[in-house]
């Protein structure tokens, strides 16, 4: 039965091991935070990346959604799609914080950072869209408005003021924070069934129903950011075990800077 081996189940796997990952990761220092950006078109807007405190208390409501007044809306929401009988999808974010630089390869295509991430996460079930730092905004601006400038002081070293890259570059970490956002279809098992056919009689039929959630947007920012964890933890636990001693060294140097 393609219903059940297809089924969301599997991720209760992917969400264990995320969890085992994240907990190497914390040795590294590097943490992860995940939050619910928009459910049915209602939309968290103007919200800082490094307010890391707001992802954390975010955790604990049911939605992961950070802004109180888009919270409430987004619970009309699926209030609605509940009495209907219907499902709602919306967007995902993920926000990795001290990542080092250089992991992943700027060389070989299926080594790549961003590339690894973006197939973990669009494996995910409903997931139809994945964009990392501007992501499809990109369309919108001129080069010279959107590339992240580099500047260095004696303080801080090389840094960047803006993160438009999502903390990758040329298939490798950049030291930035990274950024992914994914986007999860409404779930398709409904209990106001669509339309179907019947493969042994060819006649229309509808679809059979499911027991179902109506929304799995705040469940899926946790499998986004389990997916990510492994992602993450495997990229250093290669480039830690290809560094020879002294660069081992600069990489630890640079993670506790």
């Amino acid at each position: 039965n393609v219903l059940e081996r297809a089924s969301a189940r599997e991720t209760a796997m992917r969400v264990a091991i995320g969890a085992l990952c994240e907990e190497l990761l914390k040795y590294f220092r590097i943490e992860l935070y995940n939050h619910v950006i928009e459910i049915g078109g209602v939309r968290v807007n103007n919200y800082k990346y490094d307010d890391y405190q707001k992802f954390k208390d975010a955790e604990n409501n049911g939605l992961f959604c950070i802004d109180k007044e888009a919270y409430l809306k987004m619970r009309l929401v699926i209030d609605k799609a509940i009495e209907n009988g219907d499902s709602v999808g919306g967007i995902a974010e993920v926000i990795c914080k001290n990542v080092p630089i250089g992991l992943g390869s700027h060389v070989h295509w299926d080594r790549k950072l961003d590339g690894l991430i973006a197939q973990a996460v669009m494996s995910i079930q409903s997931v139809k869209g994945v964009e990392i730092g501007l992501g499809f905004d990109y369309s919108k601006k001129y080069g010279s408005e959107c590339h992240d400038e580099i500047f260095y002081s004696d303080q801080k070293g090389y840094f960047r003021k803006t993160n438009n890259a999502g903390g990758i570059e040329g298939g490798i970490s950049n030291g930035c924070d990274i950024i992914v956002k994914a986007v999860f279809k409404p779930i398709p098992t409904l209990y106001k069934p669509l339309m179907s056919i019947n493969m042994q009689t060819k006649e229309p039929t509808p679809s059979q129903i499911e027991r179902s959630d109506h929304c799995a947007v705040p469940a899926g920012s946790i499998v986004m950011r389990s997916a990510i964890a492994w992602v993450i933890a495997n990229a250093l636990v290669e480039r830690l075990a290809s560094d020879s001693l002294e660069d081992m060294l600069i990489t630890f140097k640079n993670m506790y800077q």
